[in-house]
């Protein structure tokens, strides 16, 4: 018998593994389908259902679902976004490995088609205020949070459906807590440190420009660390 082959995990898909769990989750754009795969091997989700747009990448999700003898667990569909989702398979929904406006455009085609994820993670590959934003506006609350290392420091946030104002944000800096995560703020995660000082550094050889959008994330910059060197971080 052919032993059962799953393709292995980065740290950016390990800490998304992290955040979900589900009777039935659907993966859009799946790469390789490490993250399904991976789910179902240990056993935090029951069933996948995994999304391509295009052949080629689905036909690599195909193969790699085989060698990993988990057909019978495992539905692939070809589609764009939330699209070839059934509203039964809005349970709890990933997006991963795309910059976070090419999300907002696949979250807001989905509600505009009556599509709404019950719980979203999503890990974005160049920041996540504007996604924090969203959800909040979209009756979302930010429940969990992660930075996961690599070539960038990856935020994944696992979204869920709810009523009312957000509790995660309360007593936080507005902006600094949209921009860096209220979560990770709180934990005063060691890769947030990282992450600020690096836009600091960015920001700051660029603040002779005077550009508003470059004062104002400046500002927020060192608004953040302002609370952390406060608040004992």
């Amino acid at each position: 018998m052919t032993p059962a082959v799953f393709p292995p995990l980065d740290a950016r898909l390990e800490a998304v593994a992290n955040l979900i769990r589900a009777p039935l989750h659907a993966d859009i754009g799946s790469d390789h389908a490490a993250l399904p795969l991976a789910l179902l091997h240990r056993q935090r989700v029951e069933r996948v259902v995994i999304v391509e747009k295009t052949a080629g990448p689905l036909e690599v999700a195909r193969q790699a679902v085989s060698l990993a003898g988990l057909e019978d667990r495992a539905t692939l569909r070809r589609g764009d976004g939330l699209d070839p989702l059934l509203p039964r398979e809005l349970e709890s929904v990933s997006i991963t490995g795309l910059g976070q406006r090419t999300m907002l455009g696949i979250l807001e085609r989905g509600l505009g088609a009556g599509k709404q994820p019950e719980t979203l993670v999503v890990q974005p590959n160049d920041g996540a205020g504007l996604l924090r934003a969203w959800a909040t506006g979209h009756g979302y609350w930010l429940v969990a949070e992660a930075l996961a290392p690599g070539f960038w420091r990856y935020p994944v946030l696992r979204l869920e459906q709810a009523g009312g104002p957000d509790p995660a944000y309360q007593g936080l800096p507005e902006a600094a807590a949209s921009v860096y995560g209220p979560h990770l703020l709180r934990q005063r995660h060691p890769l947030l440190v990282q992450e600020v000082q690096a836009q600091l550094r960015r920001l700051e050889g660029l603040e002779r420009h005077a550009r508003p959008q470059i004062l104002s994330d400046l500002a927020t910059a060192r608004s953040v660390l302002a609370w952390l060197e406060s608040s004992g971080g």
